[in-house]
């Protein structure tokens, strides 16, 4: 398709090649292939298996393979070592205390950070992150653990438990005659929700739709994770207090727990009150320490590990479990239990929770991996990523473990520490290794409301986000909003709630910027071809008879009606109102007809004619007698869009006012072109085919030369 028109020009032009409007000739697009060479087509792409292709799908699933023949062993060893011991030796107490946080015995806590550590470091695409327990995880986790538990009649911290049940879900397990008691079947419903969630991730690596990660803007999934920090600290209050009260379920968890917690404080145990307070009063200064001086700290100082060993000797022989009734840790096994498969009857229950449960995990994975990626300097594989994270969960299900992610603190301790390659994972999953096998049950007598401290003073930096409230209110409302939104119904509400709110407010919010667009007269700056809003700009000029104005928004069903209605309100003229206006003219002017005498010979007034000298007397020479939308700003436009311009186009033209578009992208001109804007010969109002240009400067010349020459306002380009 060609734009141009040589009617533009008219004879006695000093300058006609200046005259003469921006000529583009449009690259022929390929004819469109039919369904079947496509389909054909995309089988020999992913089906045909070459020697090359093999080679590139097996390093590709497999990024180890890769950079490990390119490992640089004397740059790279020291800061790996390093940075893995480090992470191990930090896991250690979080992968033991965020086990109370998935409702889960200490062990299983540890299982989860060496098998995905291991894991990861084969699969991953991201050279810095730290996959394992995630505190939004285990929370999410932790509820449908409760919520089966609760469902199957098990004993509950606070509750009663129901035999028969027990009796029922060992069958159900595959083990027939043996019974499951609460840890087992809480491990059980814990891997098959881990395993359920891989499934996803997997699937949607297969199917390559690892963009869904952009629809979680940063403002949600902070608003997300700071939501669930407040449900996480209440959930843990319990622990801090010693109470023994049944984790709260359904919608409203925060105000269930709140009020659980007020009407048992008599029953505080004051053992574990005070070693709560005693920990809170040295991790806090501490994190803070570590926090300020981690610019001159080679590496944070594990001031967790050294509470955790102290706690446990002190509780251990001041005997606090029987002389005082703390809750501890219990007995922690060493080695590894033998791999187990999913409950399968479980899924269907698990099913829904699990899907939400694999979008958080992978978009914090993403996040972090692209994050930390773009700030060395190299690029990661979001769909890889889906298979690493899946089989992170998929695998470890069956060794009895639980839902994990990449975990920002410890993506930052690994980062700071000088890790270089994932080879950093395999240092930690040794350090793992050795306590599995050998330490685990030194930790025995340790207190469950230490473990809780240790949660709680993780949860620092997520709190600390209300804090910021006023900067992201001033820097972006609509973020902002997003941010508050998602934040107070994952706390207030749900949990799973809340990401699918912040996701639908994101949405409506994107919609609403289209639906708030306004209509702009732009003017012209100085003797540059250059328009801007004449509302923000001062010193620009108009042009006598044209109005320019520009739409910022696509025009498409939603809006399309907004976007006529913004027109007419900047142009002052309503076609449909003005329309009416002249039939009651000419019904009146016909009344008078039949009454009055006309002489012959005198010049018939059409309706138009007589509706434009009444406006010309109204006013002035400063009358609109066509104008230019300027289309730069259209992404799109829809069928309802294309519609829209052709009402607008006939109902002014129908006035005598010209209605030129300018500057359409690609993607307007074909839409217009599908939908019939171009008229074959005359259009409607009884123009030419040349209704748009490429510039602004050329349309509005085309329209003043043919006013000047022909003295007429109805003449058409």
């Amino acid at each position: 398709m060609t734009l141009d028109d040589d009617c533009c020009t008219t004879p006695g032009d000093d300058n006609e090649q200046q005259q003469q409007p921006l000529i583009l000739e449009r690259v022929e697009k390929e004819a469109g292939k039919s369904w079947k060479t496509v389909v054909s087509h995309q089988l020999k792409k992913h089906c045909l298996c070459t020697q090359e292709k093999a080679k590139a799908k097996l390093l590709g699933f497999f990024p180890i393979l890769k950079w490990l023949p390119r490992y640089q062993l004397k740059d790279w060893l020291l800061g790996d070592i390093m940075s893995g011991m480090i992470v191990g030796i930090l896991l250690v107490p979080q992968s033991i205390a965020y086990s109370l946080l998935a409702s889960q015995d200490p062990i299983y806590g540890l299982y989860t950070s060496f098998f995905s550590a291991l894991i990861y470091t084969f699969l991953g695409t991201s050279r810095h992150i730290s996959v394992g327990i995630f505190g939004v995880l285990c929370l999410l986790v932790g509820e449908v653990v409760e919520r089966e538990l609760a469902l199957a009649g098990y004993v509950t911290e606070g509750g009663s438990s129901n035999n028969s049940a027990i009796l029922l879900a060992g069958q159900g397990n595959g083990s027939a005659g043996v019974e499951c008691d609460r840890s087992c079947y809480a491990i059980t419903v814990g891997a098959t929700v881990t395993f359920t969630a891989g499934i996803y991730q997997v699937l949607m690596g297969i199917f390559q739709v690892g963009f869904i990660s952009v629809y979680l803007s940063d403002s949600l999934l902070s608003g997300f994770a700071t939501g669930t920090s407040l449900t996480i600290l209440t959930s843990q209050l319990k622990y801090l207090l010693g109470l023994k009260i049944p984790r709260a379920q359904g919608w409203f968890t925060l105000f269930k727990t709140c009020y659980s917690l007020l009407t048992s404080l008599g029953q505080t145990n004051i053992c574990d009150l005070v070693t709560s307070v005693l920990c809170l009063l040295v991790l806090v200064p501490t994190k803070a320490i570590n926090e300020r001086f981690k610019a001159k700290l080679k590496a944070p100082i594990p001031f967790e590990l050294f509470v955790v060993i102290v706690a446990t000797l002190a509780s251990h022989y001041g005997h606090f479990y029987t002389d005082y009734g703390s809750n501890v840790a219990g007995e922690i096994p060493t080695g590894f239990l033998p791999p187990q498969m999913p409950l399968w009857s479980l899924i269907p229950n698990v099913a829904v929770d699990a899907f939400s449960i694999a979008i958080v995990g992978f978009a914090i994975t993403v996040s972090l991996s692209e994050m930390f990626a773009k700030k060395h300097g190299y690029t990661v594989d979001a769909n890889q990523e889906m298979y690493a994270i899946g089989f992170c969960n998929i695998l470890p299900s069956f060794f009895l473990c639980f839902t994990t992610s990449a975990a920002l603190t410890k993506t930052l301790v690994k980062e700071s520490t000088g890790c270089q390659t994932q080879l950093s994972g395999v240092v930690t999953t040794l350090v793992l290794l050795l306590v599995l096998l050998v330490i685990a049950p030194v930790f025995y007598s340790l207190q469950k409301c230490v473990l809780a401290v240790i949660i709680v003073v993780n949860l620092r930096g997520a709190l600390l986000k209300f804090t910021d409230i006023p900067r992201m209110w001033r820097t972006n409302r609509v973020d902002a909003s997003i941010w508050l939104i998602t934040m107070a119904t994952s706390a207030l509400v749900n949990t799973e709630l809340g990401i699918i709110v912040g996701v639908l407010v994101s949405a409506f919010c994107v919609l609403g910027r289209t639906q708030k667009a306004q209509v702009l007269q732009l003017g012209k700056a100085g003797t540059r071809e250059h328009y801007e809003d004449m509302a923000s700009y001062h010193g620009l000029q108009t042009h006598p008879g044209v109005a320019v104005f520009r739409y910022e928004a696509p025009i498409y069903y939603a809006n399309q009606g907004l976007f006529k209605k913004s027109l007419y309100r900047s142009l002052g003229i309503d076609p449909l109102k003005e329309k009416a206006r002249r039939k009651k003219l000419e019904k009146k002017q016909q009344k008078q007809q039949e009454k009055a005498t006309f002489v012959k010979g005198k010049e018939d007034k059409t309706e138009e004619g007589a509706a434009i000298n009444l406006m010309l007397e109204k006013n002035g020479p400063n009358i609109v007698r066509s104008f230019v939308i300027d289309c730069s700003r259209i992404l799109f436009v829809d069928t309802a869009g294309v519609n829209a311009l052709k009402e607008v186009r006939k109902d002014y033209g129908e006035l005598g006012i010209k209605v030129i578009l300018a500057q359409c992208n690609t993607s307007v001109l074909d839409a217009l072109q599908r939908g019939g804007y171009y008229p074959e010969d005359k259009g409607d109002d009884g123009g030419d085919s040349q209704l748009v240009f490429f510039t602004i400067a050329d349309a509005i010349r085309c329209v003043q030369t043919f006013s000047t020459s022909n003295g007429d306002h109805g003449s058409n380009c």
